[in-house]
């Protein structure tokens, strides 16, 4: 058996552009998504903290060290410029190893850059 757990979350993500029309996803900085172990095409699942949407979509990288995280298609009615957002990332665990899993959490300052 196996348990959904948190895998990695960048936390206080802050909304950099926001694209309409575009086919769907949330673009994040290729540097961001290795700090969390996030890969390209992943499902997250992302919380508005300014607004309390939530919504499920997949994560496509956008240029290494641009800071970027960007809503893109539908996600832009969910949040805007600015909001800072959760984005989290899970994984199947083997139930019996889920009491001592801990999940990869990047807090994130008000640029995108990783606070110690």
């Amino acid at each position: 058996m196996y348990s959904i757990m948190l895998k990695s979350k960048l936390h206080f993500a802050r909304v950099t552009e926001s694209e309409r029309d575009y086919e769907g996803s949330l673009a994040i900085d290729e540097d961001l998504m290795d700090a969390a172990g996030i890969v390209p095409y992943e499902r997250i699942m992302v919380a508005d903290v300014e607004n309390g949407n939530r919504f499920e979509t997949y994560a496509i990288a956008a240029a290494r060290g641009s800071r970027k995280i960007g809503l893109n298609g539908a996600a832009t009615h969910k949040g805007t410029i600015g909001d800072r957002i959760i984005v989290f990332a899970f994984e199947w665990v083997p139930t019996e190893k889920a009491a001592d899993h801990h999940p990869k959490v990047v807090v994130l300052d008000e640029a995108n850059r990783p606070k110690p």
